[in-house]
């Protein structure tokens, strides 16, 4: 099982590498393919599209396949379509690689999810699952700043190949060490998509969306935070990533701790609170060069400790269909990035400056509570009408 877990990571490592270490050579891309950065930033989005359309589209495939041969198959596509990437020499086959690299993500993640929360001991369910997000996580210590650089001094396509030896990495891994286990779904395609017609799914994938979108606000400026900001060189960029992803693994571990010891959906909205507020606190202390490091630590570990109780809180929504919830959940993720992303960047075009981009994070991360408490008041009405009926079968 030990092995079992470990093959989960590195497929999440490999996942984690591809998604963000593209944000980190941009420039190069478009300088070799002949485009602007602007237009570069198109591949981000490609493959954030394929992540939304793939979650469903190949969970509900998947599903119906033995677990091991649905992750192994979803990691050779992986690795192909990101292998292929690293061959582009043109704006539209590129753009192309990455939406068809991107397709297996959120399945990836939501059998594996389900898959580690059936290998866990009794009690443990939140740490099996952080521990195939670790790999995510460690990915954005180590993988991301190597791929960076080799790609800033060599040749940007190695930052790709390096994904595509990671995806064979993970490949052999689950071949050898994932254990035979049944279809993580025995119900067809059409049951699967019944949970849509939940309230509680929708307001789970909104919580995920703008809670998680209060992270991406922040780090998707964190580069002119650090150099314009707080005056530091562009060299401490790849230092201040490698702290925030040394925070994100140490909130990873706490969150999982914090779902175990409370319900998941306490630890989302008590986490995404203390999220606003380092925000808003960052906004404070952002020109200060010392702090700002400290402070990129912090929000990277309270960051993640939302992660692994958002995952099973959806987990919980879908009763019945949790594959498909999970890898839904995924989705949620992504365009949490985006619409972060977006929504921060329209104070800094205004000229309010970069710490705005925090503002817009603590409003986001906020709202995520108030989704998130209205989705435990949702719970005690449904745990009423529940006791309810019970009484009045009697």
């Amino acid at each position: 099982m030990n092995k079992a877990f470990i093959a989960l990571a590195i497929g999440g490592f490999g996942i984690g590498l591809t998604e963000f270490v593209i944000m980190g050579i941009l420039p190069e891309v478009a300088d070799a393919i002949d485009i602007t950065i602007p237009q570069a930033g198109h591949f981000i989005a490609a493959y954030a599209l394929g992540v939304v359309v793939g979650a469903p589209l190949f969970t509900a495939i998947g599903g119906k396949i033995p677990a091991q041969k649905a992750l192994l198959a979803l990691m050779v596509w992986f690795t192909v379509f990101n292998t292929v990437s690293a061959l582009a020499d043109s704006y539209w086959f590129l753009l192309v690689s990455r939406f068809l690299a991107g397709l297996p993500h959120g399945a990836f993640f939501g059998i594996g999810a389900v898959v580690a929360s059936k290998l866990a001991k009794p009690g443990k369910t939140a740490q099996a699952i952080s521990i195939m997000f670790s790999g995510l996580t460690i990915a954005n210590v180590l993988g991301v700043p190597f791929g960076t650089y080799l790609s800033q001094h060599f040749n940007w396509n190695f930052a790709f190949y390096m994904v595509g030896i990671i995806g064979i990495l993970a490949v052999l891994a689950n071949a050898f060490w994932m254990p035979s286990l049944e279809s993580t779904s025995n119900q067809g395609i059409r049951e699967e998509m019944k949970i849509f017609k939940k309230a509680e799914l929708w307001l789970v994938i909104l919580l995920t969306t703008i809670g998680t979108g209060g992270f991406f606000a922040w780090y998707s400026y964190i580069a002119p935070l650090i150099t314009d900001v707080a005056g530091h060189d562009k060299e401490v960029v790849s230092y201040a990533m490698i702290i925030a992803g040394l925070g994100m693994t140490v909130g990873n571990l706490l969150g999982a701790r914090l779902a175990d010891k409370l319900s998941p959906i306490n630890a989302s909205a008590l986490m995404l609170g203390v999220m606003a507020l380092v925000l808003i606190l960052n906004t404070f202390l952002a020109s200060n060069p010392v702090l700002v490091l400290v402070m990129t630590f912090i929000i990277g570990v309270v960051a993640f400790c939302i992660v692994t109780p958002v995952q099973l809180t959806m987990i919980n929504t879908a009763k019945g269909s949790e594959m498909m919830g999970s890898s839904v959940n995924q989705s949620a993720f992504n365009m949490g990035n985006a619409s972060g992303a977006y929504l921060a960047g329209l104070p800094i075009v205004a000229g309010m400056g970069y710490t705005s981009a925090d503002w817009v994070g603590a409003v986001m991360a906020a709202s995520g509570v108030v989704v998130a408490l209205v989705i435990m008041q949702l719970r005690k009405q449904q745990s009423k009408n529940t006791a309810y009926e019970l009484e009045k079968a009697r």
